[in-house]
């Protein structure tokens, strides 16, 4: 295996409490373990990629129930200080849900030749599965690190791995809590 991690919207727009659109406290708790992830991929030099909103002020997005957010060129947009990005990190911003879409993930992988993606942040039935489920279309097998990954509230987040870890995809999709994959690895 030849990981790389994907970290979707740990920004301040979605995790501070009073940005336009929390996640909430379900968003706080898995700062910890991003922490450790984080520092346990640097070690191993696992490449580390933040997946980042950055939306134009009129975006068609904000056409749907979602408040305008992740507004480009804004601190929103910016990942939140517990999880600071360093310089060999790689940040993409995106436009639309998953970090695939328009985007040159999918190239930046292959040259680093990654064949593996493991994919948290928020929200899990958002743009994490989105990430997830574009990985796959890509040829990428992934993992959903279930405990690395939120949403605003904890029923929407069990339901979502409770169908991922039913998937039919298995085992070019799974889902692993964090020691799982830090075992892996």
């Amino acid at each position: 295996m030849k990981p790389a991690v994907i970290i979707t919207d740990m920004v301040n727009d979605f995790i501070k409490l009073d940005g336009p659109l929390p996640v909430g406290e379900e968003g706080l708790k898995i700062i910890p373990r991003l922490q450790e992830l984080i520092s346990v991929c640097r070690e191993k030099s696992v490449p580390i990629i933040y997946a980042n909103d950055a939306l134009m002020p009129n975006d068609f997005m904000f056409k749907s129930r979602m408040k305008p957010h992740g507004i480009r060129g804004t601190a929103g947009v910016e990942v939140i200080d517990e999880l600071k990005p360093e310089s060999s990190d790689l940040i993409v911003h995106k436009r639309r849900l998953s970090a695939f879409f328009k985007t040159d993930l999918d190239i930046t992988l292959r040259e680093w030749n990654v064949d593996t993606i493991a994919v948290g942040g928020v929200a899990a039935e958002i743009c994490v599965l989105s990430t997830a489920y574009d990985g796959i279309s890509h040829n990428f097998k992934v993992i959903v690190l279930e405990d690395c990954c939120a949403s605003r509230f904890k029923n929407i987040h069990n339901h979502i791995i409770t169908v991922l870890k039913a998937s039919p995809m298995y085992p070019l999709l799974r889902v692993m809590t964090l020691a799982e994959f830090i075992q892996e690895l």
